[in-house]
């Protein structure tokens, strides 16, 4: 499931490098023959990748180097005139000074100066801006590591170099080494011999340096439990301890265990028994996660432990492992890849644990047999996880884990499982939405699952699509926007910095207070129903009504549409009022709800927030629908009612689909892209039976368009099928449509719809004339109809048409004989007596 990816290889990114270089000068002929392939070793990863390795020279000497991926350049730091065993080494961000440690004896044990008593382990500080002073920090019979504190990549360089050293007894130490700069370009240390130090922390049983985030993890065992701590490291400033709680159990341990302080091949032979096997992975976004192995009792079960800091979440596996042919290793290894934390036991099984939204569990994915795979992940050779990578020790790679397309795609395909499906879909909408082809496979794949009545797939996508959008482009939301349609979402104000997101996390847990849906609500959904009685009567909309459709006036715009001639179905061609009021009301209520929590950004920043939001939900919803027709190769020339005979079972499928992203889209209270009905109803209306098509109408499945009923009367002639086809769906659309598009259909009920809007337009607007105005019926015509009230209606609508009003120029063709023609004839239809 997942595949590792090296972005460093010692034999592509180093071996030809040492073959065309003369490294050093006084001894040009010593790196001249390509060194032997063990002899290369990887020692330490710096802040932002930065590879520092070390080699033996052809005459015994020690070399160190380092790499930077960013511009793939090599450049040799120091070499020792004699063959030194390399505890550990680190380089300040300047490259001025180097850290080392190494052991004092030689490969057959027998130490450089036989004949005088010298420390096991000894500790160098040196200058490397030209090579030139050398300083001893410690000489002791210990193990020990040591860690430069690198700045943030903005910071300015400062004179001050703070060096972490930790020795194998459980004793961090802090040394602040300042330089100065002589002659213009010669770095040294200042007053070598006075640095200042302070002990960090003492009797510590586990350490961890985080490499990106410069921060020190370390337990201590305080009252039979263990103590996490966590103290940050600044380059400008002392250190400050920032968090410090319980694990919740006690430690058996026997030795110290030192994460990402260096690796080396010769410790490759301790026993992982006596360690303890605990990682902490942090994320820019705000993210702690630990995560710990608990010692194995029996090799028929496996237990751990993962503990989120920023969502109060802990919770401990016990897996049963089943009979294998692999080996069973004595821990896992846990590997930090971004959303997830993956705890995998090669061979047996690989769990993804979702780390920003761990309270739905079906949003993690544990897999065994054949889908727990990691390649190329060889059982014979160590591979160890470092703050975002992982590294190969034995041949000198580093790797990142990234999920697997081909194996995820097939695992999306053959699981039937819901909680897989919905944790399966949003790994990919996560990791795999880097290009339209992979895109088009989720939406396949979701599209042709049968609708199951725990999970909406479809719904899944949105919400998955519009929170990874909207996070990519500020952090801020993303408590305050949902990730999926299964629970509710809250928030609380953002501040700045891993801490204070931290801090955010954590609190938004305590703090139940947002919306499911911040546009989705009781007061929604009456607003909505207000909004559309006032459609009725523009003129007289309210201003409230005005302000909704201008904020979707502001969204439109802003859509893509450029590559519309490059998709298979056009949106946008039309105005939906509809659609209008639900775009706007979204925008309106969503950024209610931000500025409530994200008032300290600013009116400008949450508009453009809500804005790329509302058009990435409509750019979503479009392309769903796009790569679903370009799947069936439909294009626009099927939207056609003249030839309903002429449709496919692709139409079909097409409706129907279509039919359920209108429902996902309907259960999340979102809009759609106008012009989104009039295509559906389209379809549906080539595809259904007539029986059918006005079943879903008057369910509220389809919804005739004011562009629908007018392609409907254009396009069909007046044969007696299709009259009874135009006027079953003539029935049935709403009044403001009907009243526009009356005009284009010689029936009766267009006749009568007219009528009845001449007559309801002059008796509204010219109700004073009807009070000044006396009738006499002495002066009755011999033309002029015996049924009195009719006989007065049809004097007042002839003296008012008299007037030549101007309002009355649009109405050319209706007159008052008319009203009275279509009045007799719906009377004679209503007493029956039509035919005689």
């Amino acid at each position: 499931m997942l595949e590792l990816k090296h972005f460093f290889d010692i034999e592509d990114d180093v071996v030809p490098w040492l073959l065309k270089c003369r490294l050093t000068p006084s001894d040009e002929n010593d790196l001249s023959t390509r060194p032997s392939r063990k002899e290369l070793q990887i020692v330490h990863v710096e802040m932002n990748g930065h590879v520092l390795y070390t080699w033996k020279g052809t005459k015994g000497t020690t070399c160190i180097a380092a790499f930077d991926p960013h511009n793939k350049q090599n450049k040799l730091l120091y070499v020792f005139d004699k063959e030194v065993p390399l505890i550990s080494c680190s380089v300040n961000m300047e490259r001025t000074l180097l850290a080392v440690s190494f052991l004092q004896f030689t490969r057959s044990g027998v130490p450089f100066e036989t004949f005088r008593p010298v420390s096991r382990c000894l500790t160098l500080l040196l200058e490397i801006h030209p090579v030139n002073n050398t300083k001893v920090l410690k000489a002791v019979d210990s193990h020990v590591r040591v860690q430069f504190v690198y700045p943030t990549s903005d910071a300015k360089l400062f004179p001050e170099n703070h060096l972490l050293v930790i020795s194998e007894d459980g004793c961090i130490e802090h040394i602040l080494v300042r330089v100065i700069i002589e002659e213009g370009y010669r770095v040294t240390i200042q007053n070598p011999d006075r640095l200042h130090k302070d002990i960090v922390a003492e009797d510590i049983l586990w350490a961890q340096w985080d490499t990106q985030g410069q921060r020190l993890f370390y337990i201590v065992e305080k009252e039979n439990n263990a103590l996490l701590t966590c103290i940050q490291f600044y380059p400008d400033r002392n250190y400050e301890k920032l968090l410090s709680f319980p694990l919740g159990f006690s430690l058996t341990v026997t030795k110290l265990r030192l994460i990402n302080f260096g690796y080396i091949s010769f410790q490759q032979e301790e026993s992982s028994l006596e360690l303890l096997n605990l990682q902490v992975f942090t994320n820019p976004t705000g993210t702690m996660s630990v995560c710990y192995s608990h010692p194995m009792q029996n090799k028929q079960e496996f237990t751990y432990s993962v503990i989120l800091l920023h969502y109060g979440w802990r919770k401990t596996f016990i897996v049963s492992l089943e009979e294998s042919d692999h080996y069973l290793i004595s821990e896992p290894t846990f590997i930090n890849i971004g959303y997830y934390v993956a705890v995998y036991m090669p061979g047996y099984f690989l769990h993804l644990i979702n780390i920003q939204h761990p309270n739905l569990v079906c949003h993690s994915l544990f897999l065994s047999g054949k889908d727990a795979k990691v390649s190329p992940w060889n059982l014979q050779r160590p591979i160890l996880s470092l703050t975002d990578s992982l590294l190969d020790c034995q041949f000198g790679k580093i790797y990142k884990a990234h999920l697997d397309l081909k194996l995820f795609l097939s695992f999306m395909h053959e699981n039937k499982l819901d909680c897989h499906q919905l944790a399966a879909m949003h790994c990919a909408v996560f990791y795999l939405q880097n290009n339209s082809e992979t895109e088009a496979q989720i939406i396949h794949w979701m599209c042709g699952l049968p609708v199951s009545g725990s999970i909406d797939l479809i719904q899944e996508f949105i919400c998955g699509t519009l929170y990874r959008k909207a996070i990519s482009e500020t952090h801020l939301v993303d408590k305050l926007l949902p990730y999926s349609s299964l629970i509710n979402w809250n928030g609380i104000q953002t501040l700045k910095g891993f801490w204070a997101e931290l801090n955010r996390n954590v609190e938004f847990v305590k703090n139940l207070e947002c919306f499911h849906y911040p546009w989705h609500n009781n007061s929604s959904r009456l607003i909505k129903a207000q909004l559309y009685s006032e459609m009725k009567v523009d003129e007289r909309a309210k201003q409230h009504f005005r302000n909704i459709l201008e904020n979707a006036k502001t969204i439109l715009p802003k859509v893509d549409t450029c590559s519309s001639e490059q998709k298979a179905v056009s949106f946008f061609q039309e105005e939906d009022r509809h659609q209008m009021v639900l775009i706007g009301l979204m925008v309106e209520k969503l950024k209610e709800h931000l500025m409530k929590y994200l008032h300290y950004i600013g009116k400008k920043k949450i508009d453009l927030i809500v804005n790329n939001y509302t058009v990435t939900l409509l750019e979503c919803i479009w392309q769903i629908i796009d790569k679903i027709w370009n799947k069936y190769s439909l294009n626009t020339h099927i939207l056609c009612l003249s030839n309903r005979e002429k449709i496919n079972s692709a139409e079909f499928v097409v409706f129907h689909m279509m039919t359920r992203v209108l429902e996902a889209a309907e259960g999340l209270f979102l809009p759609l892209p106008p012009g989104y009905h009039t295509v559906h109803i389209t379809i549906g209306a080539r595809c259904l039976p007539l029986h059918t098509l006005l079943h879903y109408i008057d369910i509220g499945v389809l919804h005739p368009t004011e562009r629908f009923v007018t392609k409907l009367l254009e396009e069909l002639d007046n044969s007696a099928t299709n009259e009874r086809f135009k006027f079953s769906i003539a029935t049935r659309i709403p009044e403001t449509i009907g009243q526009k598009i009356c005009h284009l259909w010689d029936h009766p009920v267009s006749s009568s719809c007219i009528a009845r809007n001449h007559v309801k337009t002059l008796l509204s607007e010219l109700r004073t004339y009807e009070k000044s105005t006396d009738f006499s019926l002495k002066a009755q015509t011999p033309f002029e109809s015996e049924f009195l009230p009719l006989t007065c209606l049809t004097r007042v609508l002839t003296e008012v048409e008299d007037q030549a009003l101007s309002h009355l120029e649009e109405s050319e063709n209706v007159d008052a004989k008319f009203v009275e023609e279509v009045a007799l004839k719906q009377t004679l239809t209503f007493l029956g007596l039509q035919n005689k």
